[in-house]
């Protein structure tokens, strides 16, 4: 559950904020999952529609199985949804998925293009079932331009965009970011889109389609290194931890450890120098504002770094947030995802009951709405779990529409 009361008495909570709207899933892997997780979370009925032999395929050659096939990498990007298994290339399948397509509110996909169409599930197929259907694509670079029909990766995607050219160290090999940034972008616009295309459909009789990509995805995000190319001509650099448009913002050595300062403005860079008892680089001509500080990061950090080795990370960190220095301590994912009192305070682990691998731990949605929950409601499915439940639903539909009791 939320960990943010809601105002009003929890008896008159509202359904999720989704209820009562239906998503086709056709996608696999990352960016389509992660889309369609966080509109179930909101509460939409998300029914994952997966080829009858495999299934997605992280569910058996991605990341770690534990005890049953589903790997973890599974286990972690399908919560709260259904799973039915058609063979979209037979008569039947589709017969099936197009059933389904007379029910549903959104279709997304993330083939490479061109594959929706020779599956005959693509826009105009499920438009013409459904005019108020949005129909979202994912791909790796678009539907149109000429790298379309290049692998989607997320690796790939980093490459070709310019993030790599400035991850890491300066002078140092390419390094893609750890956080699959294009794919995860992809689906979170992806998603954006979806709510917004839902929003401008309202009531009306009409919907629309959408598409973004890892490629733009990516590039969308290269928000300060564009502003930087733009401003003065030339391609960023890496700069490690270092921020493009700032100084002091990064990672910096002390005693036992790293800590983050963000002394990104001149109050901050003045409280930072009280707390350190550093009139002297208050006063340095080379660190006088931030033009010059950006200009002098490697000597500023030096200078830093000398002063915090007399420190370790947990004193200095406390003393900085004393003098209202926003600074904080760099830790691994055991620290953070056991031992965290804040992110057990915020609820971000959550944990669901799995009906082979037992009580299995999430990370929870960051979405804290007061009155429509976001919980996690149902595990990730089991291939075909709810083939039954799914097609007798609309069995009962078909019989409603027919107007027989």
């Amino acid at each position: 559950m939320s960990p943010i009361p809601d105002s009003a008495d929890s008896s008159r909570r509202r359904a999720p904020a989704l209820d009562g709207i239906r998503v086709l899933d056709l996608t696999q892997v990352m960016s389509g999952p992660f889309c369609t997780m966080v509109l179930a979370d909101l509460g939409a009925d998300v029914i994952k529609v997966e080829s009858p032999d495999k299934g997605d395929q992280t569910r058996k050659s991605w990341g770690y199985s534990v005890i049953g096939e589903d790997s973890r990498a599974f286990l972690s990007l399908n919560r709260n949804k259904r799973s039915i298994s058609l063979d979209l290339k037979s008569a039947e399948g589709r017969e099936t998925f197009f059933a389904l397509v007379r029910t549903a509110d959104v279709v997304i996909e993330n083939f490479r293009p061109g594959v929706a169409a020779r599956l005959g599930v693509d826009y105009a197929a499920v438009r013409a079932a459904n005019t108020r259907i949005v129909y979202a694509s994912i791909s790796g670079f678009g539907q149109t331009g000429p790298y379309a029909q290049y692998p989607g990766y997320d690796l790939i995607a980093q490459a070709m965009t310019g993030v790599m050219s400035v991850m890491g160290e300066e002078g140092g090999a390419p390094i893609k970011s750890a956080i699959p940034i294009a794919d995860l972008g992809a689906g979170m616009f992806c998603c954006i889109g979806i709510l917004g295309a839902l929003f401008a459909r309202g009531d009306g009789p009409e919907g629309q389609y959408l598409e973004t990509s890892l490629f733009e995805s990516a590039l969308a995000m290269s928000v300060w290194e564009s502003t930087e190319y733009w401003s003065t001509g030339e391609s960023p650099r890496p700069l490690g931890s270092a921020n493009r448009m700032s100084a002091p913002y990064q990672a910096l050595a002390t005693a036992d450890g790293y800590l983050t300062i963000g002394a990104n403005n001149e109050k901050l860079w003045k409280l930072l120098c009280e707390a350190m008892d550093a009139a002297d680089l208050f006063a340095d001509p080379r660190f006088v504002d931030n033009n010059r500080r950006m200009d002098n990061r490697a000597a500023l950090a030096a200078e830093l770094e000398q002063r915090l080795a007399s420190g370790t990370t947990d004193e200095w960190v406390t003393r900085f947030l004393a003098h209202g220095v926003p600074a904080g301590p760099i830790r691994d994912y055991a620290q953070v995802l056991d031992d965290d009192p804040h992110v057990r305070a915020r609820g971000m682990v959550s944990s669901f009951e799995h009906p082979v691998e037992g009580v299995t731990s999430v990370l929870s949605s960051p979405l804290k709405l007061s009155g429509t929950p976001v919980d996690v409601r149902l595990p990730p499915p089991l291939l075909g779990q709810h083939n039954d439940e799914i097609l007798a639903e609309l069995r009962a539909d078909a019989s409603r529409t027919a107007g027989v009791a």
